[in-house]
Parts: structure tokens; C-alpha cells; sequence
């Protein structure tokens, strides 16, 4: 299938060294450019953001746009999101990796009836979510409904494989 001009977006960050371990990037998009820093771990600075804070940071915006944009073409209104994501890294044969990358969303919702559809569209976002589908990293995915009429409920973590092709 050939992307007609309408389907392809391009996006572009610039990303310079400052001093150090440090640096700043700046998106098009945005009026401000973001400072970054190695991992005070890797003998960056306190107080900045690292790749990999950015890295998690992709992930957790574009699942909650994402999760935004299914719930409206499905007429699902919820009262809350929040998503959290977490990333272990460890030492890998050369340098180090992503060894796993959780995300716990939680969805608040007004009727405890609709808890079903909730985690649906809660899986569902997440298989449409392009920064994850991009990452290649096994990624565990944890969603909770929560309902202001009865107590919380949780789904199962759920591996994901993505595929390559």
C-alpha cells in the first residue's frame, strides 16, 4: 500500500550538546526548547530530563491521546485517566537497554456497568498507540477501571509482543 502525501505526517526534533552531559532539544511544535541530561546514574545532572524520562514520557502521552481519541469515536465517556510508565533498565552485552516497560493506566469511569467496555477500549488504545507499537521492548500493559459506585477492579497484566515486519 503506497501513503498517499495526506497520510504521511513528519515530525522533527533537534537535539544539541550544551556542556557536559547535558543539552537542549526543541520540537517545531513547541514555543520552548526542553533541557536534557545524562541519568545522574550515568553522570548526568539532577533537575533535567534524560532520554529515557523522554522515552517514558512518549509512551504515556500518546496512550492517553490515543485512549482520548477511541473512547471519542466510540462515544465512551470516562471522568479520569492517568497513565503511568515505568521503565527498568539494565546492562545489556554492549551498553545498556530497556529490559521492560510497564504501563498502568487508570481510567475512572461514572457507571460501574460500563467497566467492560472500559477495558476494551483500554486494550484497544494500546494496540493503536503508535510509540508503543513502536518500541520493540516487551512492554507489559496494566490497566484499572475504576467506577465511583463500587470498588476497584483490575485487569490482568497483559504481555505484548510487537512484531517487526
Amino acid at each position: 500500500m503506497t501513503a498517499t502525501t495526506a497520510e504521511v505526517h513528519h515530525f522533527q526534533i533537534v537535539a544539541w550538546w550544551a556542556s557536559g552531559r547535558t543539552g537542549f532539544a526543541k520540537s517545531n511544535s513547541a514555543p520552548h526548547a526542553i533541557h536534557f541530561s545524562a541519568p545522574p546514574a550515568f553522570g548526568g545532572m539532577d533537575g533535567r530530563w534524560t532520554p529515557e524520562d523522554l522515552l517514558l514520557c512518549a509512551l504515556a502521552s500518546c496512550y492517553t491521546t490515543t485512549f482520548r481519541s477511541v473512547a471519542e469515536s466510540s462515544k465512551f465517556a470516562y471522568t479520569d485517566l492517568q497513565v503511568e510508565v515505568e521503565g527498568c533498565v539494565t546492562r545489556a552485552e554492549v551498553g545498556y537497554q530497556f529490559s521492560e516497560i510497564v504501563i498502568r493506566v487508570n481510567l475512572m469511569i461514572a457507571h460501574e456497568e460500563d467497566q467492560e467496555k472500559a477495558l476494551k477500549l483500554l486494550h484497544k488504545a494500546h494496540g493503536l498507540c503508535l510509540v508503543a507499537r513502536a518500541l520493540s521492548v516487551e512492554q507489559k500493559f496494566q490497566p484499572t477501571v475504576r467506577s465511583s459506585e463500587t470498588r476497584m477492579e483490575t485487569s490482568p497484566a497483559m504481555s505484548v509482543s510487537v512484531l517487526k515486519q
